[in-house]
């Protein structure tokens, strides 16, 4: 018997898109925007597997709309220099929408978007210097499938620095650490379960530098992507629900307020 094939993944590319279009040292490394270059490193190692389109912060709805996330499997989010512009309501929409089953890899500084932030229920906050550190990915999961194929350790050759302490509950699967010129260190790629939806972080990729060009830095992405997918064809929240009583239960009861007599057939 031939199983069927899996549907392709959907997936969306968000991307705030301020930096490429204000500032021009960004829009000479991304001249078409960070989300199409992260968008092509998942089409690059998923290939048929996904269905991969884009969306940016200036988009009505911030691009994510109820019917854009109702089709997306997994989502991407970059963001920066204007996460008090995403809208509270689109926020909250993809929280319920990670609870539900939907996927979520957050790159470098949406470890301060307000989805992730919501999701991880702290302050998310971090230490961080950008003074071309070199950074060093240590794998200390060589078995999770986000580590498949990426180099030990994956060298990042510049780009910002995130140092302890971060503020996140402890990760449920840690799969890499960064080691950084001035010494500091980082669990630089965690993965979290949130009610039906996987959650992923990821910290390589600064706009003032070249990263997501990086072919190590793009396996990460596509693997986290790949892990990402949802396991329920169904998409809803975890739900409250009353509970009937066992049967076996309920005739103990129905025994114990008859004094131990059973009742006549």
């Amino acid at each position: 018997m031939t199983l069927p094939e899996p549907s392709p993944l959907r997936v969306t590319v968000w991307g705030e898109n301020v930096h490429e279009r204000r500032d021009e040292q960004v829009r000479a490394i991304y001249p078409d925007g960070m989300h199409t270059v992260v968008a092509d490193a998942i089409r690059e190692h998923l290939g048929d597997a996904v269905v991969v389109r884009t969306a940016t912060l200036e988009e009505p709805e911030n691009g994510l709309t109820e019917e854009v996330l109702a089709s997306t499997d997994v989502l991407t989010w970059w963001g920066h220099a204007a996460h008090d512009d995403v809208s509270d309501a689109v926020a909250q929409r993809v929280q319920e929408h990670v609870l539900s089953g939907m996927g979520l890899i957050a790159l470098h500084s949406a470890h301060f978007a307000k989805p992730f932030k919501l999701l991880m229920g702290t302050s998310c906050r971090l230490r961080w210097r950008n003074d071309h550190d070199r950074e060093l990915i240590w794998t200390v999961d060589p078995t999770h499938p986000i580590a498949a194929g990426v180099p030990q350790p994956l060298v990042n050759a510049e780009d910002e620095m995130y140092g302890e302490h971060f503020d996140v509950p402890a990760p449920d699967e840690l799969v890499f650490v960064s080691s950084f010129t001035g010494g500091e260190v980082f669990r630089s790629g965690g993965a979290w379960k949130r009610g039906h939806g996987k959650v992923f972080y990821f910290r390589p990729g600064d706009q003032d530098y070249p990263v997501y060009y990086q072919p190590g830095i793009r396996r990460v992405i596509a693997n986290a992507v790949a892990w990402a997918r949802p396991s329920r064809a169904e998409r809803e929240l975890p739900g409250i629900f009353r509970a009937d009583v066992p049967a076996i239960e309920a005739a103990a009861l129905e025994l114990a307020a008859t004094d131990g007599v059973a009742s006549p057939a």
